[in-house]
């Protein structure tokens, strides 16, 4: 793959996420690359432009903001576009399609590059920039940021995690505490203990002002 076309999908997804509003615009999609590419280094794999390709491109397909045979198409397209073999384009879709949480409904992956990207991904759902990707998706979607009527769901269909009854801050019960325990490279685990602590604290403090204790 040259380097034109990877400048080429970057100016695209620039125009096409650039003001996207619940956390998942182009600054998400090029911190997701970053991230990718240092757990690439660390874990010491060297092949890393499918893993920079599909860090790009993983909300394209997305359900969550598309439908699905429209997001197909729309990845399917822009795939077209690329000098990368079949066996190679195969990869890619591979891995986007199946990082994705889904409710704990997730896939089974098969591949280092696929557990290198989803870990990234995951690694931006939480910490500080988790926190605030959180509470601005949650905004859009029309949820409360917290209710307190409402019960933490310990299990759920993948159509009751998207549009069921929750809040902002049931989600990091729901999602957000469990990704450290599920990060799937040694890297991934190490990187995600300082932001799992840090949404511990905001949780602890959230709290506090909640129920007037601070």
């Amino acid at each position: 793959m040259e380097r034109k076309e990877l400048d080429q999908i970057i100016d695209y997804l620039k125009t096409e996420y650039i003001g996207e509003s619940t956390g998942h615009d182009w600054y998400h999609l090029d911190r997701v690359r970053k991230q990718a590419l240092r757990i690439a280094r660390e874990e010491q794999v060297s092949r890393t432009y499918i893993i920079e390709l599909a860090s790009l491109l993983h909300d394209v397909p997305d359900d969550k903001f598309v439908e699905e045979e429209e997001g197909k198409k729309k990845l399917d397209h822009i795939l077209s576009g690329l000098s990368i073999n079949e066996s190679d384009k195969a990869l890619l879709k591979s891995i986007i399609y199946s990082i994705s949480y889904k409710g704990g409904h997730e896939a089974e992956l098969t591949t280092i590059e696929a557990k290198i990207v989803r870990d990234a991904d995951r690694l931006d759902a939480m910490g500080a920039i988790g926190i605030a990707r959180t509470f601005a998706y949650g905004g859009r979607k029309g949820r409360s940021m917290y209710n307190p009527d409402f019960q933490v769901r310990a299990e759920m269909t993948l159509e009751e995690y998207r549009n069921g009854d929750s809040s902002s801050i049931h989600h990091f019960h729901e999602k957000l505490l469990k990704l450290k325990d599920l990060m799937c490279t040694e890297t991934g685990r190490a990187m995600a203990e300082e932001r799992h602590d840090f949404m511990l604290r905001f949780l602890e403090q959230f709290n506090k002002e909640w129920t007037g204790q601070e």
